[in-house]
């Protein structure tokens, strides 16, 4: 964890690769929302300040290794442009003897964009001949893209083996010093809350935490395959039958381990998550055979947050109903109070619980808000992150 961060480094002449995270929703040829970009600006800004030339990089979309100018950056530099107050030229490729010219003209305290990494297949291959091209741009190479550090593409990780100086950006710092803060030491009671549609998304990380926390609550379409292993019906709930086995052996181990386990104990319940005729709240020992679980109940609610009043370190992934729809939310919403409310040091990660937070007004009493998806559950996971390994030690 401990990787040399970029307010360690000399940056004054030199000229910056700074690989960001701006894969953001489009609309209208707009960027739909910025959260991504904003959360870039510290470091492009201590960059700038401190005198170095920076080259924004990062991937949009999935062009599938070709030029789409459906996938063009265009529109991240309008905004960026915006957001900074100053020009933001965008080149038109990321590599090749025009893009070369003009990091070469560039002086410091300016900063240009490079068009998508991935309209070149080499990106996501990880092709080294690719990593010297970019890494042949500049001086110093600075990751910020914690959301895209679990690939292992030219620009996170095979620059990072290249272009030295290598080091963390004040995003992925941050990051990595929340998430370390919950495994190297966290304080206890730890207690994970995991919601999702599917066991089999997060079995790893299940085995994983179970090591780790005291207790863990579990809800969403996940909870059905653990209440089934444990005897109830589920009616015509989201269900993983061959998954049944895995979710009674992880009771099993947590008992063994003394963690304890909260499953839903009623759900609000309806014909499907578009018919809200005769929905209703039914305890799992009366779950009605036509009906599907859509959101744990009130009485679940209470007790989780009972449970979460004592935490002092919390973790929590993945929505505990159908959050999108407004009747199936309660669940959801009603955790995310109960997280804030809570003394612990809370990180969340996820687009759903993201949302859940900001929907239920409580997002500022979240101790740490992940940006990163794939990267924040694999991490959890205990997996390496290549675009984390790459980076330099501190000293």
């Amino acid at each position: 964890m401990s990787k040399l961060t970029v307010d360690r480094v000399e940056l004054a002449g030199k000229r910056v690769f700074l690989r960001v995270d701006f894969n953001v929703p489009l609309e209208d040829g707009r960027v739909a929302e910025d959260t991504r970009i904003r959360a870039a600006l510290p470091t492009i800004e201590l960059c700038l300040k401190a005198g170095a030339a920076v080259l924004l990089a990062s991937h949009l979309g999935r062009p599938k290794g070709t030029p789409d100018p459906h996938y063009s950056l265009r529109p991240v530099a309008i905004k960026l442009e915006e957001l900074l107050g100053r020009p933001v030229p965008l080149l038109p490729d990321c590599v090749g003897p025009e893009v070369e010219a003009a990091a070469a003209a560039l002086k410091p305290g300016e900063v240009v964009l490079l068009e998508n990494l991935r309209f070149h297949a080499e990106e996501e291959a990880n092709d080294p001949g690719f990593a010297r091209r970019l890494a042949s741009l500049a001086d110093v190479y600075v990751n910020d893209a914690f959301a895209a550090a679990h690939r292992a593409h030219a620009s996170t990780e095979g620059i990072a083996r290249i272009l030295h100086p290598a080091a963390a950006g004040l995003l992925m710092a941050r990051e990595l010093e929340a998430l370390g803060r919950i495994f190297e030491s966290p304080e206890r009671p730890f207690m994970a809350v995991l919601g999702g549609a599917k066991v089999s998304d997060k079995l790893g990380l299940v085995e994983h935490l179970l090591a780790r926390v005291d207790a863990v609550l579990i809800g969403g379409g996940m909870a059905y395959t653990f209440l089934v292993a444990l005897g109830h019906g589920v009616g015509r709930s989201l269900l993983e039958p061959d998954r049944v086995e895995a979710a009674r052996a992880i009771l099993g181990r947590a008992r063994a381990l003394g963690v304890r386990v909260r499953l839903p104990v009623d759900l609000v319940v309806a014909p499907g998550p578009d018919s809200v005729a005769g929905i209703r709240v039914a305890s799992v020992r009366e779950m009605p055979r036509d009906l599907m679980g859509l959101d744990i109940g009130p009485v679940t609610v209470a007790q989780f947050a009972a449970t979460l009043a004592s935490a002092r370190t919390i973790v929590w992934n993945g929505p505990l109903g159908v959050f999108e729809k407004a009747p199936f939310s309660a669940g959801t919403l009603g955790t995310a109070r109960a997280v804030a409310s809570s003394a612990a040091f809370s990180v969340i990660g996820g687009g759903d619980t993201i949302a859940a937070v900001h929907q239920a007004g409580v997002a500022e009493r979240i101790g740490y808000i992940s940006t990163a998806g794939g990267a924040f559950l694999e991490f959890l996971e205990g997996r390496t992150l290549p675009g984390v390994a790459a980076l330099d030690e501190a000293a």
